[in-house]
This record gives structure tokens, C-alpha cells and sequence, in this order.
């Protein structure tokens, strides 16, 4: 199977596929996410997330600019 990174447009229950491929890339840790592992993003950043971990690192990055 070859990797790809994938472009997608992402919703609140869902995500659209814009330009095809394997995986996408945490906006906090850079890791690799295969699609079908994909459970965590943010629709008004457009931002996938890794675990749970940096989801929360990214909501306390925000609440530190406040």
C-alpha cells in the first residue's frame, strides 16, 4: 500500500475527502494518522488531531491567549 497524505475537509460528525489518501497529519504532535484511525479533529481550525492528548493541548493553548 503506498502512504499518501490526504486533504479533507472536516464537519462536525464527519469529514469529506478533498484529495485522496492514507493518512493526515496531527497539527499538534506531526504524527501520522491513518484515516480509518482518524476520531479526533477540529471543524473551525480544519486541524486532525492525534489522541485526546493533543486535543487537549490545543484547547489549552487557546485558553492561555485569552
Amino acid at each position: 500500500m503506498n502512504k499518501k497524505k490526504a486533504k479533507l475537509k472536516y464537519k462536525h460528525n464527519s469529514f469529506d475527502i478533498i484529495e485522496e489518501g492514507t493518512f493526515v497529519i496531527c497539527a499538534i504532535s506531526g504524527k501520522e494518522i491513518p484515516l480509518e484511525k482518524l476520531n479526533y479533529w477540529n471543524v473551525d481550525l480544519q486541524e486532525a488531531y492525534y489522541s485526546p492528548i493533543e486535543v487537549n493541548l490545543r484547547y489549552q493553548n487557546f485558553r492561555k491567549k485569552k
